[in-house]
């Protein structure tokens, strides 16, 4: 929190446009992905993904924040948000699409692989995929 003590004004006032730019790349994608989520995931019988549970706006609701604040807070909650939403689709999309482990072991990898497939066990893998590929022909009859 000391970061937030140390307000350097002309610092703010440089990095404003950077930030802000951001947006627009931002929206883009989420256009895109929410494209790829709403259309693909029924073909592919993933469940949809709720918007609502990760990016929520309730900050902005606070009477200590003035307004300036409260729109820095909704960008936050926003790009967050979104970053935690994306994240979760390509997690589902990952799950659906390849469950293979990577090879490299001391690397930080995301909660939803710790069951995935070991790298390099092909009979596994083989078995899992015919499994799935059943499954979905099963699910389209």
């Amino acid at each position: 929190m000391e970061h937030l003590q140390k307000n350097n004004r002309i610092n703010n006032i440089v990095s404003i446009p950077l930030i802000g730019i951001l947006i627009f790349p931002f929206l883009l994608l989420d256009i895109f992905v929410e494209a790829y989520h709403r259309i693909c995931f029924p073909l592919y019988g993933i469940p949809i993904v709720e918007r609502s549970k990760y990016l929520i706006f309730d900050r902005y609701k606070l009477d200590y924040l003035n307004n300036t604040q409260k729109i820095n807070c909704t960008y936050c909650a926003y790009i967050n948000g979104l970053l935690k939403y994306i994240t979760e689709i390509a997690a589902q999309t990952e799950l659906y699409w390849c469950a293979i482990k990577h090879s490299k072991k001391d690397a930080i990898y995301p909660e939803h692989q710790k069951n995935f497939i070991d790298y390099g066990d092909s009979v596994i893998f083989n078995k899992k995929y015919k499994q799935n590929l059943t499954t979905l022909e099963n699910k389209h009859e």
